[in-house]
């Protein structure tokens, strides 16, 4: 176990480092004068030239890049061009509402699919499985910010039981917490969900055909014991690879449902820096999302071996 999980983690360090060359060069050389940006419109050559200077962008690209991956292993991530606040504070700021918005999502869509897929399964072919799989229809057409519109018009105008925008954070009481956080998760539970049932129903009706499994039904084994204790596990591995890649998605995918409801997370922060094409701010960014990318991946990688010890070796 522990060679497999050395080898996971020394296969992950060459893919950040494309990652990290790939970003650099990038953004170094798509249309665009961070230096502009900084001085102005009204910015004289010498103006630019000294904050070219300043910001290292006169010299070779390999000492660039070299320069800046220096820093990153320090833990520098630059300071914004924009803002002139260091990279690492605004992403520890705005951080938490997007952490926050993935776990609770991740958390009731797990609840709530893996049960359904389990009994649309179980019940192939009846009006539960036919109702579960229109539900998961449903939750792939509609887009999210009409859901997040519906979600907002039913509880936060008519019937005034949630805020409508906003986010409290945990350490403020977790009532306010509960009740910014539930709205958000709701709207982005519907596809996670619908994405989930269809999955884990299409992985246990795989499974339920085995031969083990008829062989633990004729020994006599509670049909909840079949279910859970040989269907589920032997049919958890795509499950866990859909779980992992959604909380992975939730990370660096959540930009619309922060802008209907007001959260200051980094979908928003990506998406302004961007337009302001402020340079250290994006590569920490498309950064920290491959992070997740890879570390979610190693994770999901280790519940392989535990649910089968085959692939270990």
């Amino acid at each position: 176990m522990l060679g497999y999980l050395i080898r996971r983690i020394l296969a992950a360090i060459p893919v950040m480092g494309v990652v990290a060359l790939f970003v650099f060069l990038l953004l170094r050389l798509t249309p665009g004068d961070p230096a502009a940006i900084l001085a102005g419109d009204n910015a004289t050559p010498e103006q630019l030239d000294r904050i070219r200077t300043s910001l290292g962008l006169n010299e070779p690209l390999y000492t660039q890049f070299f320069t800046w991956i220096g820093k990153l292993l320090h833990g520098d991530f630059g300071v914004s061009l924009i803002s002139n606040v260091p990279v690492i504070t605004m992403i520890g700021n705005r951080i938490e509402p997007t952490i926050a918005i993935a776990l609770s999502t991740i958390i009731f869509t797990v609840i709530v699919a893996v049960p359904l897929g389990v009994i649309a399964a179980w019940k192939h072919g009846t009006w539960i499985d036919r109702f579960v799989m229109a539900l998961s229809v449903i939750g792939f057409s509609v887009p999210v910010f009409v859901i997040g519109y519906v979600l907002i018009q039913v509880f936060a105008i008519d019937l005034r039981w949630l805020p409508v925008q906003g986010y409290r954070s945990f350490a403020r009481g977790f009532g306010p917490f509960f009740e910014r956080i539930a709205l958000p998760t709701l709207t982005l539970s519907f596809i996670y969900i619908a994405l989930i049932a269809r999955m884990t129903r299409a992985a246990m009706l795989d499974v339920l055909d085995e031969d083990y499994i008829r062989t633990a039904r004729a020994k006599g084994i509670a049909e909840r014991g079949v279910l859970l204790r040989h269907a589920l596990r032997n049919a958890a591995v795509p499950v866990i690879t859909v779980i992992g890649t959604g909380f992975a998605l939730l990370i660096s995918g959540v930009v619309v449902t922060e802008t209907v409801f007001n959260l200051p997370g980094i979908g928003r922060l990506t998406v302004d820096a961007v337009l302001a094409r402020d340079y250290p701010v994006i590569q920490a960014m498309i950064l920290l999302t491959s992070g997740i990318y890879v570390g979610v991946n190693l994770l999901i990688d280790l519940s392989y071996t535990l649910l089968d010890p085959r692939i270990r070796y």
